[in-house]
């Protein structure tokens, strides 16, 4: 999340019975990573990332939203006006998935910084994303997927947003259901906007996509440490194999930019 002078952030066509078999092998590979316990599109259903299967896809998640009212949802017009040259709050065909962790020990913790919406570089609305997955593999839904929310410099208006509760990668990465929930809610989010794994990165990544764009010179080269490109690498890697054995896009591989910082 964007907090100042630290470096990281806060948060089946018919398919035939071999055809079935084959999914649910692509699922139980042998990686510390793996995730063994996504289930198989049902025979004879058709698989589409925009119909009935993304529903399928879609996590058990409990509603805990922040306070999100005129006054926040005016602030991140403004924001966005200053920052990428048109005025909006609403996030209308997000592209990219940003991966976070809170540096905090509760999922508390995070979603009260989120809903206070105090200054953020001295600038408003605070910080917020639109997830929080706890050390238990919960996952909380804590703004409404249509809303912007801000998390990612120069990303903000085609980002959403998810935060895990931990202080490191290896912590969250190396807890069994809360690596597991962060797979299963990127898996859902990428079907429901189409949203290939090149455009799914964490934080520390954000100056390496094409995609990001920042007006305020002083704030090109501003970025958080989390996730890791390293980490990242293996959980695209994990994410490529899910999707294929969920009929969900892939895409190509990531392309990344130099812009000089």
């Amino acid at each position: 999340m964007q907090q100042p002078t630290r470096t990281r952030s806060l948060l089946p066509g018919p398919l035939g019975k071999a055809t079935a078999a084959l999914a649910v092998g692509a699922l139980l590979f042998t990686s510390s990573w793996g995730v063994a316990d996504a289930r198989p599109p049902a025979e004879g259903q058709q698989v589409s990332a925009r119909a009935s299967s993304v529903a399928s896809l879609q996590p058990k998640m409990i509603r805990k939203l922040i306070p999100f009212h005129h006054k926040r949802k005016m602030q991140m017009a403004r924001y966005s006006k200053r920052h990428y040259g048109t005025r909006g709050y609403l996030l209308k065909k997000p592209r990219v998935i940003v991966e976070h962790y809170t540096d905090g020990p509760t999922m508390m913790s995070a979603w009260w910084t989120m809903a206070n919406n105090g200054l953020n570089r001295d600038e408003s609305p605070g910080i917020c994303t639109h997830f929080i997955i706890d050390g238990r593999g919960r996952i909380y839904r804590t703004v409404p997927l249509e809303l912007r929310c801000r998390h990612v410099i120069g990303l903000n208006n085609t980002a959403i947003g998810i935060e895990h509760v931990g202080t490191s990668d290896h912590m969250v990465m190396s807890r069994d259901r809360q690596r597991k929930a962060s797979f299963r809610l990127t898996l859902w989010l990428m079907a429901k906007y189409n949203i290939a794994v090149r455009n799914v990165i964490g934080h520390g990544e954000s100056l390496l996509s094409p995609l990001r764009y920042e007006r305020y010179k002083s704030w090109r080269c501003q970025t958080h440490t989390d996730f890791s490109h390293r980490t990242m690498h293996r959980y695209r890697k994990q994410m490529r194999k899910l999707a294929r054995a969920n009929n969900v896009r892939v895409g190509r591989k990531p392309h990344w930019v130099d812009i000089g910082c």
